[in-house]
């Protein structure tokens, strides 16, 4: 599929473009704002070739595309009016502070990862180069050196103009505020301690390049003047004066206020991570790199990666990036533990594809494609990446330079624990590969289709033919294809992973959807809705996410028996033109291959 078409199939399936207030990208994922995301078919959305899975948090609907993200984002912008014109108005009120602020840091940051990605990346190469011989004086270095520390020097600027497009003010005096903090003469005056003063006020020089918080918070000011004046000064001289009035009164405000208080808080924020760092780096290492991996799935990452850039920013080193940067490469060898034991060809390619992908720092195909999929690769990954987190927190390993941490960055971290940040990764993927291979994967669990779906047995018991069922209704295929169980037990559990669409209270029936869109109805036994509930209990309710296996009823078999009620229970696939094969096994047991459905 183009790029064309897959931006097409994905506007269409999130609700058009009408549906979306904003679209940014990262590294890996669409990141849409959408009025609706309830009306998004995500279903649809994760089936398409090219998209490797759908995940909605922090109050964004993120499409997980991986390496080719920008080049579905710009086709995207080519064949759409998305992020062309004014953000659509959002009720702030309907929305959960969380993701607000999620979605806020997201927005501003996300923009620019390629700028951090490519001069993390050239800051890693002169380590190596200058290591093998290559002068730090030469002309050749400087230049070089000035690529890379550019992008992080003149960040202010960047930031100024992500948080412009985020508050909606003009992208240009944005820049033009954050040029200001850079500006020679009053650096200068920073490094000399040379008093400055506007109008007899005296200003608190600070310094401001490689900066974050101080920008973000100017140009927040500068969309509110801004919209004062155009909301106030007429016409004619609006486009005069507005400017003017704008940088006026934005400059000097923070430069007065604004610069302060935020790089108040900006050393307040750097001081306290320190500080909790400082109690038990070994601790913090574990913790955040078990966890980091699940924060990044929910995009809750995104409210700790401002903390690294502020601390780079303020000590030269990033602490954060050196106990989370391993559990890429758990990620890695999770996913190549699976291409290790796996026997069906093409999960081995997409296993060993994945995993490399990993190494160079794009975890999501690895996450998604693989180790969350089969769920036990995923978790030996978190342990993995908490025992190598360990290390690197107990020997002190950091970043020297913004970026993703993947194999072409590791020697950004060459200097204080460089030894065991190589330790942790080597541990990291080996343990997880070895974990997983040993305990995380069965390859007798494997479809041989991908273009099939497999339910497992719900219930213990006898099989019988749909026609052989005593009521019209079922017998007759009016409320779908499929087969009944005559129960030897009292236990229903969900044939396949999907989502509660029906639990009537009675417990009599249960009605699911599957994560590839097939319906499923499960009806214990005849006309038992009249019990009422009795002899029922429902451990699910519509709505809840459920994986194979899981208990849905327990029912009291003899009891209904004893009734007088019917205990066969039809299971049927309701939508209506699903082809699907039949089990010929005379009994089954829960978990034994009952139906296969062609997608």
């Amino acid at each position: 599929m183009s790029y064309q078409d897959l931006a097409k199939q994905i506007i269409q399936n999130i609700g058009g473009e009408d549906n979306v207030i904003s679209l940014v990208h990262c590294a890996t994922r669409l990141r849409f704002k959408l009025k609706d995301a309830s009306i998004a078919n995500t279903a649809a959305i994760e089936k398409l070739d090219g998209v490797v899975s759908v995940v909605q948090s922090g109050g964004q609907y993120q499409v997980v595309i991986g390496n080719t993200v920008s080049d579905v984002f710009k086709a995207i912008s080519e064949i759409s009016s998305i992020n062309q014109n004014e953000p659509n108005p959002v009720d702030k009120k309907k929305e959960k502070f969380l993701d607000r602020a999620i979605d806020l840091v997201s927005s501003i940051f996300t923009p620019i990862l390629p700028a951090l990605i490519g001069g993390g990346m050239i800051k890693g190469l002169l380590m190596i180069a200058v290591n093998f011989g290559l002068n730090a004086e030469s002309g050749a270095y400087m230049i070089l050196n000035a690529a890379a520390d550019s992008v992080f020097y003149f960040l202010p600027i960047l930031l100024a103009y992500t948080s412009a497009k985020k508050f909606g003010a003009n992208l240009y005096l944005a820049a033009v505020v954050g040029g200001a903090l850079l500006y020679p003469s009053l650096i200068q005056a920073f490094t000399d301690g040379t008093s400055v003063d506007f109008f007899g006020i005296p200003v608190i020089l600070a310094r401001y390049t490689s900066s974050v918080l101080p920008i973000i918070f100017a140009v927040y000011f500068l969309s509110k003047v801004e919209k004062l004046c155009n909301k106030y000064i007429h016409p004619v001289v609006k486009n005069v004066l507005t400017p003017l009035l704008c940088l006026i009164i934005v400059v000097p405000s923070t430069y007065l206020l604004i610069g302060p208080v935020a790089t108040y808080l900006s050393n307040a924020i750097g001081s306290g991570y320190e500080f909790m760092y400082s109690l038990s780096p070994i601790v913090c290492g574990v913790i955040l790199g078990a966890v980091w991996q699940v924060l990044v799935v929910f995009g809750l990452h995104w409210g700790i990666v401002p903390i690294g850039y502020n601390n780079l920013a303020l000590y030269g080193r990033n602490t954060i990036n050196g106990m989370v940067g391993p559990s890429n490469f758990a990620q890695a060898g999770s996913a190549f533990g699976v291409f290790l034991r796996a026997k069906d060809v093409k999960i081995k390619q997409l296993a060993l594809s994945a995993s490399v992908t990993a190494i160079f720092s794009i975890t999501e195909p690895a996450i998604y494609g693989i180790n969350l999929k089969y769920k036990k690769p995923f978790y030996f990954a978190l342990v993995a990446g908490g025992i190598a987190g360990g290390i690197t927190g107990a020997a002190g390993s950091a970043a020297l330079a913004a970026g993703p941490v993947g194999i072409l960055s590791i020697p950004v971290f060459m200097g204080q624990g460089f030894g065991a940040f190589i330790l942790a990764i080597i541990v990291a993927f080996f343990s997880a590969a070895i974990m997983t291979f040993f305990f995380g994967y069965n390859p007798k669990n494997e479809e041989t289709n991908e273009n099939e779906e497999i339910l497992v047995s719900p219930l213990n018991g006898e099989v019988i033919d749909l026609e052989a069922v005593p009521d019209k209704v079922f017998s007759t295929g009016e409320l779908g294809k499929g087969l009944a169980i005559i129960p030897s037990d009292g236990k229903l559990v969900a044939p396949v992973d999907g989502e509660i669409m029906v639990a009537f209270p009675t417990g009599h029936a249960i009605g699911m959807q599957t994560n590839n869109g097939t319906e499923i109805l499960m009806h214990i036994g005849l006309e038992t809705v009249e019990l009422n509930g009795k002899y029922f209990d429902v451990k699910v309710k519509v709505g809840q996410k459920v994986s194979k296996g899981d208990t849905l009823v327990l029912f009291d078999r003899e009891k209904i028996l004893d009734e007088k009620y019917n205990i066969v229970t039809p299971i049927l696939i309701t939508n209506p033109k699903q082809e699907i094969s039949l089990s010929t096994q005379a009994k089954v047991l829960i978990g034994d291959k009952l139906i296969t459905i062609k997608k």
